[in-house]
């Protein structure tokens, strides 16, 4: 494997951890040990790695450049850029295909006329769609925070950007003496492969063109839809994680996930995979270790904790017990806080 010394660490053999029971309002720890002789419940023993779910997308609008540096000022291990593709074939930054939600694209008049319907896993849908756009015409478009709850200060002012750009920014970083990873999503690839735009291809030729393998930035590949990874799989040795939608969803898309068959490195896996409601977690973690797999989990949110758990601390102590490998978070500062911690 090309990216073999980047993440040698989260391939080795299983850990043997128990599963553990954690209460909600148990708070970080740090005994007084030397970092070699702490043991963490991972596939390899080694600290989990923080994710940055759509770069510090608690703080900013989520996929800009503000947000992917922000994050890697905090500390995280990975980036995450969510991939979709424009009209012309170029790989840009979103968490999905349709563009209300996260751009001021209703503010444009000029544009009016491509909203659209259209038919998605989540039902019939009204709205912009980003391949219905050029490249220059999504530069003309400015990020949005999505969450209400959030600070809209940076709203309109930040530039939707290209997977070129976001790799920019880990090159950068590497440069500086800072490597962080990227964790990159293909988003709807099916979608795209039925109008006459692969996913596969345009992503391996950027990470060559911008000679990521060459800075030591490490990468893994992850996606919701198994035909897409193994597609991918036969053209790279990158390393790949499934994405598992956390139930009830799963049944209502029509998902089916084997750990015993799973042909990937490992999984993306929904925290009500792992966190119960009453502040224990499942046996889920041991389960993929032992079949060899990682385990990354989303999304732990600093305002949104999940019921059961007193706040973002408790979820990310939790998932760190359990053995988690990795963990998806909005406030990347919270995230390494809280592992270092540990």
């Amino acid at each position: 494997m090309k990216y073999a010394t980047a993440i040698a660490a989260l391939m080795l053999a299983a850990c043997n951890a128990a599963p553990v029971a954690v209460a909600p309002e148990e708070v970080p720890t740090s005994p007084a040990v030397t970092e070699a002789a702490k043991t963490f419940a991972t596939l390899s023993g080694e600290k989990p790695i923080i994710i940055a779910h759509r770069g510090a997308s608690g703080l900013y609008p989520e996929h800009t450049i503000l947000a992917y540096e922000t994050a890697i000022a905090q500390g995280a291990d990975f980036i995450e850029p969510d991939l979709v593709m424009t009209k012309d074939g170029v790989l840009i930054t979103r968490h999905d295909p349709y563009l209300s939600d996260t751009t001021n694209v209703a503010d444009h008049p000029e544009f009016a006329d491509r909203k659209k319907k259209r038919t998605t896993p989540m039902g019939e849908m009204e709205d912009w769609w980003a391949d219905d756009f050029t490249l220059a015409e999504i530069k003309t478009l400015k990020a949005r925070q999505q969450f209400p709850a959030r600070t809209m200060e940076f709203n309109d002012q930040l530039d939707i950007v290209t997977f070129d750009e976001i790799m920019d920014v880990a090159l950068k970083a590497a440069a500086e003496g800072k490597t962080v990873g990227l964790h990159i999503e293909a988003k709807w690839p099916s979608y795209y492969a039925s109008v006459g735009l692969d996913m596969v291809d345009p992503i391996i030729s950027a990470l060559k063109a911008k000679g990521i393998e060459e800075a030591g930035i490490p990468i893994f590949i992850q996606c919701f839809e198994p035909p897409f990874l193994e597609a991918f799989s036969k053209k790279s040795d990158l390393p790949t994680i499934q994405n598992m939608v956390g139930p009830p969803y799963n049944k209502m898309l029509g998902l089916e996930y084997d750990l015993e068959t799973m042909p990937t490195t490992g999984v993306g896996a929904e925290k009500s995979f792992i966190l119960n409601e009453d502040g224990t977690t499942t046996d889920f973690v041991d389960r993929a270790h032992a079949r060899g797999l990682l385990v990354h989990v989303y999304t732990v949110r600093d305002d949104q904790p999940l019921k059961g758990y007193a706040n973002a601390e408790a979820e990310l102590n939790a998932l760190i017990k359990a053995g988690a490998d990795g963990i998806w978070v909005d406030y990347p500062e919270t995230g390494v806080a809280v592992r270092d911690a540990n």
